[in-house]
């Protein structure tokens, strides 16, 4: 059975997570949650300024390995993704789960962590559209469409377009 990691913090779009998880659940695929909080309780948030449930996480993001993991997830949220862009730990598996050619899906807010990281430079990708100047003088080559591949590279735009992804991820895990 493959694993999936979701990689997120405090204030991560709780349908980002929640319903990729579920969906990659019903398709076989066994899930970890990993956080870079200080504590394993993760706040999820509804639109940005609706608060939404709390989730327990599985390990730390200093605890993360990424030989144990077949692909990685980051959910959106404009808090977390802004967070998870600044954090070091969050940093070093993100770029080891994409350097090891593993999947890495990054849905709406998300993809501006690939800045940070230096992934996104040269990159087809898609993100919530509020992102696209921020991407492009990244380097990035923005793409406004539901889901956009670049080798291992997987982008999305917002939950609207979360089916999409989930095949997306599948596909690539397949």
């Amino acid at each position: 059975m493959k694993t999936i990691a979701f990689l997120l913090h405090n204030n991560f779009e709780q349908a980002e997570y929640e319903d990729v998880n579920n969906q990659l659940k019903e398709k076989g695929y066994k899930t970890i949650l990993i956080t870079t909080n200080k504590d394993k309780e993760v706040q999820a948030m509804n639109q940005d300024v609706n608060k939404g449930d709390t989730f327990t996480a599985d390990i730390f993001a200093n605890e993360a390995k990424a030989d144990e993991y077949d692909a990685l997830v980051l959910p959106g949220g404009t808090v977390n993704a802004d967070t998870i862009r600044g954090n070091k730990e969050a940093h070093s598996i993100i770029n080891a789960v994409y350097e090891a050619g593993k999947p890495l899906a990054v849905i709406c807010h998300a993809p501006w962590v690939l800045i940070n990281t230096g992934i996104a430079k040269g990159k087809n990708l898609t993100a919530y559209h509020s992102l696209q100047t921020d991407l492009e003088n990244a380097g990035a080559n923005f793409i406004d469409e539901t889901v956009q591949v670049d080798g291992n590279l997987i982008t999305s735009r917002n939950p609207d377009d979360i089916d999409n992804f989930v095949e997306a991820i599948d596909k690539a895990l397949s």
